[in-house]
């Protein structure tokens, strides 16, 4: 397109040509492979069913999985995408997830819904579009199952006790419960996937483009 020509994209990680996203920067993306916790999906020094991270803690979804761990660049994609309105970086992400994560036994995908604030400043949703471009992958349906009615205050920068207290009772389901694949776009402390996954009230699996590690 001549826009294209113009105004070249640049990758979004390393400057240079070749897309938002160039091939050479999305091979090198780390990936989290095992062993994982088998919960939450935190790296760990061999297979364990239940890791520090998320021992003792009540979950309300059966696994949680991601493509990549929140390294600089991972953050500097995922910032382009979420902040900067770059939508088409959600069809990267959804490429990294479908090669990196095994698809969720399960037949509907769902995602965590958005503050309607947070989405009319942003002009979209970054967690409703990569759930629908994994749904079409994977080839079963994307319905929003939840709505937020609560949980106002933003989850950056907020201590793991503070993230729980503020999305304690902000989802909620309408109807019985349901089993989906819950998409969002990062995972970070956990708050979040459980709250929604209380709400959806069936068998949860949690998806994310990206993963918080911990270091020891």
């Amino acid at each position: 397109m001549l826009l294209d020509l113009l105004l070249p994209r640049r990758c979004v990680v390393c400057r240079g040509g070749g897309g938002l996203l160039c091939a050479h920067c999305r091979d090198a993306l780390p990936a989290l492979t095992p062993p994982l916790c088998a919960r939450c999906g935190a790296p760990t020094e061999w297979p364990v069913e239940r890791c520090r991270e998320c021992s003792g803690r009540r979950l309300a979804f059966a696994t949680a999985r991601a493509a990549a761990p929140y390294d600089d660049d991972v953050r500097r994609l995922v910032h382009a995408w979420k902040e900067r309105g770059l939508r088409a970086l959600a069809d990267a992400a959804a490429d990294l997830v479908v090669a990196r994560v095994p698809r969720p036994p399960l037949e509907i995908v769902t995602f965590v819904p958005a503050d309607r604030w947070r989405t009319r400043e942003r002009g979209h949703h970054p967690a409703e579009r990569l759930a629908h471009a994994l749904a079409e992958r994977w080839e079963i349906p994307c319905e929003p199952l939840l709505r937020r009615i609560g949980g106002g205050k933003r989850q950056r920068g907020l201590a793991s006790d503070e993230r729980r207290r503020n999305v304690r009772g902000a989802f909620a389901a309408a109807g019985a419960p349901v089993s989906a694949v819950l998409v969002d776009d990062v995972y970070t402390t956990g708050a979040t996937a459980h709250a929604a996954a209380g709400a959806l009230g069936g068998r949860v699996e949690v998806v994310t483009f990206a993963r918080a590690v911990r270091r020891a």
